[in-house]
C-alpha cells in the first residue's frame, strides 16, 4: 500500500466562467436597476466605442435594452444543491443521449477526425460536453447574451465580472462573428452549442470551417473545434482517458481517497485495486487518484489528469463524471459495473448536525460548520468502524441516521 500524504484533500467547487452551470452564484445581488437605464447604457458605450465597436453594431446590440426581470429574480432562486451524484448522473447520461452521441458521432467522423488530430481531444468526450451542455444543441438558450448580461451589470450582480463579459460581447459582434439577434444563450450569458461564456470565446473560440466567422451558434464543426481546443489549451492528455470504474480490496485504508493520493495505475493495481470490469489498464503508467462519490459501497473510479481538465468546463467532479461516462456509453460501454447505493446528499445544515454529533460522542474536530475537512473525515471513519460500519468516511443520510441512532 502507499503512504498517505499529509496534505488534506479538497472538497472545494470553484467554478469556471465558462457555462453557465459554471457561474459561482452565490455572490450579493445589489439592488436592482439602480441608475437609470439611459446612463447605464451611456456608460457602456463610451466603453465600447474606446474598445473599436462601431455605432451601428452597438445600437443594433444595445439601442432597445430593458432589464430583463426574469434575469435578476433567477440570481436570487439559487438553492443549495443537495442531489447526490447518482442523481445527477441518471439526469444527464441516459439511454436516449446516448444513443443521440452515437448518431452524432457517424454523423460529424469527419470533423472529430480532424478535431483530435488537431487539439489532441477525443471525439467522444466532445460529443459528450456538446450533449451534457445543450442536449446536441436541441437546447442553446433563448436569452439575448447581450442583454441578459447588460441586466446583470445594471441589476449590480458580479457587476465587474458581468460587465467585462457585456463588453467583450460587443467585442465579438464588431468582430462580425454573429449578429446581435442570433447572440443567444443561457440566462447567465453562455452562448452557442459549447455554451462558452464572450471571455473564453475571445480565447478559444475558432473558426474550423474557414470561412472568416467563429459561429459556436450555427456551425458544429467550429462548436466542436472550439471545445477541443478549450480542453487543449488547459493540457487534454492526447490518447489518454478520463478514468476507469474500479473496486477495491477489503481492508482498503480509505484515507486514501480523503487524502487524494496519487500513483501510477501499476501500483494501484499492485496494491489490489482492480478494474471493476475484470480487464487490465491499458496503460499502466497513468498516474490516476481515487474518486469515491457515494461511498465504498456504489462505484468507485481512478481518475486520471484528464479529469481535472474537463472540470475547467465546470469545476465539478459530478460534471465531469458524466463527461466520462457519457463518453464512455457512446463509445459502447454499458454502464456503471456497481450498483449506486440508496442514499441521500447532505445540506449544509445536515453537514453541521452530523459534525455536531461526532463532537457530542467526543471527536476533537473543531466547529460545526458544515466543512467536512480531514478531521471530520478521519472521526467518521474511525466511527464507522468502531460501529462495525464500512470505514469509508463518506458522509450522507444514512450515516447521519446512524450517528442519531
Amino acid at each position: 500500500m502507499f503512504s498517505v500524504p499529509t496534505r488534506s484533500f479538497s472538497l472545494s467547487r470553484r467554478r469556471f466562467a465558462i457555462g453557465a452551470g459554471a457561474l459561482a452564484l452565490s455572490a450579493a445581488v445589489g439592488p436592482a436597476f439602480g441608475a437609470s437605464v439611459d446612463s447605464f447604457v451611456g456608460g457602456v458605450w463610451a466603453e465600447a466605442k474606446g474598445r473599436g465597436v462601431p455605432r451601428k453594431i452597438f445600437d443594433a446590440a444595445m439601442g432597445d435594452f430593458a432589464p430583463l426581470p426574469k434575469v435578476m429574480e433567477l440570481t436570487r432562486k439559487q438553492p443549495e444543491f443537495t442531489s447526490t451524484v447518482a442523481d445527477y448522473i441518471g439526469k444527464r447520461v441516459t439511454d436516449g443521449q446516448s444513443a443521440k452521441g452515437r448518431d452524432n458521432a457517424g454523423e460529424w467522423a469527419q470533423t472529430l477526425a480532424a478535431v483530435e488530430a488537431r487539439y489532441g481531444v477525443q471525439g467522444e468526450i466532445l460529443l459528450a460536453i456538446w450533449g451534457i451542455e445543450t442536449n446536441f444543441g436541441g437546447y442553446m438558450g433563448g436569452t439575448n447574451t447581450v442583454h441578459a448580461l447588460a441586466t446583470l451589470t445594471h441589476g449590480g450582480y458580479r457587476a465587474d465580472y458581468f460587465r467585462g463579459e457585456l463588453l467583450t460581447s460587443l467585442d465579438i459582434l464588431a468582430g462580425g462573428h454573429v449578429t446581435a439577434k442570433n447572440m443567444v444563450g443561457s440566462w447567465a450569458g453562455a452562448m452557442g452549442h459549447p455554451q462558452f461564456m464572450p471571455t473564453s470565446f475571445m480565447k478559444y473560440a475558432v473558426d474550423f470551417r474557414g470561412d472568416g466567422h467563429k459561429d459556436i451558434w450555427g456551425s458544429v464543426p467550429d462548436a466542436l473545434a472550439s471545445a477541443g481546443n478549450y480542453l487543449g489549451g488547459f493540457g487534454w492528455r492526447a490518447g489518454e482517458t478520463w478514468g476507469y470504474e474500479v473496486k477495491l480490496p477489503r481492508n482498503f485504508d480509505y484515507r486514501h481517497v480523503w487524502s487524494a493520493t496519487s500513483a501510477s495505475l501499476k501500483d494501484w493495481a499492485a496494491s489490489g485495486v482492480a478494474r471493476a470490469n475484470g480487464r487490465t489498464f491499458p496503460r499502466d503508467s497513468d498516474t490516476a487518484k481515487l474518486y469515491m462519490p457515494m461511498g465504498g459501497s456504489g462505484p468507485v473510479f481512478l481518475v486520471l489528469a484528464n479529469f481535472g481538465v474537463i472540470k475547467r468546463y465546470n469545476n465539478s467532479d459530478s460534471y465531469a463524471l458524466a463527461v466520462g461516462h457519457l463518453a464512455d456509453r457512446i463509445l459502447g460501454s454499458k454502464g456503471f459495473v456497481s450498483a449506486w447505493p440508496s442514499d441521500t446528499a447532505l445540506s449544509k445544515g445536515q453537514r453541521s448536525d452530523l459534525q455536531t454529533a461526532l463532537l457530542r460522542k467526543g471527536y476533537d474536530i473543531g466547529s460545526a460548520d458544515g466543512v467536512l475537512g480531514p478531521r471530520t473525515r478521519a472521526a467518521i471513519i474511525d466511527w464507522q468502524s468502531r460501529a462495525g460500519l464500512l470505514p469509508d468516511g463518506h458522509a450522507g443520510g444514512r450515516l447521519l441516521a446512524a450517528l442519531g441512532s
